[in-house]
C-alpha cells in the first residue's frame, strides 16, 4: 500500500532556495502567462516575498 502523503510531499518538492530553479521556473510560466518582461516581473515578486536584502543574497549566491 502506498502512503499518499509521503507521494504528494515527493511530487510538491520545490527545488532548494537559492539554486535559480524556482526563478526559472517562475519566469517560464510569467512568459507563458504574456508578461512583457517576465525576468523583471520575476524578480519583483521575489524582493516582495523576501525582502531586498534577501532576495539579493540569493541572486548573489547564484552568480557565484
Amino acid at each position: 500500500m502506498i502512503n499518499r502523503a509521503s507521494t504528494r510531499q515527493q511530487i510538491m518538492k520545490k527545488p532548494k532556495l537559492g539554486s535559480g530553479k524556482r526563478f526559472k521556473r517562475l519566469t517560464s510560466k510569467l512568459k507563458k502567462k504574456g508578461a512583457k518582461n517576465p525576468k523583471a516581473l520575476a524578480a519583483w515578486i521575489g524582493r516582495k516575498k523576501y525582502g531586498p536584502k534577501k532576495f539579493t543574497k540569493l541572486s548573489r549566491k547564484r552568480k557565484t
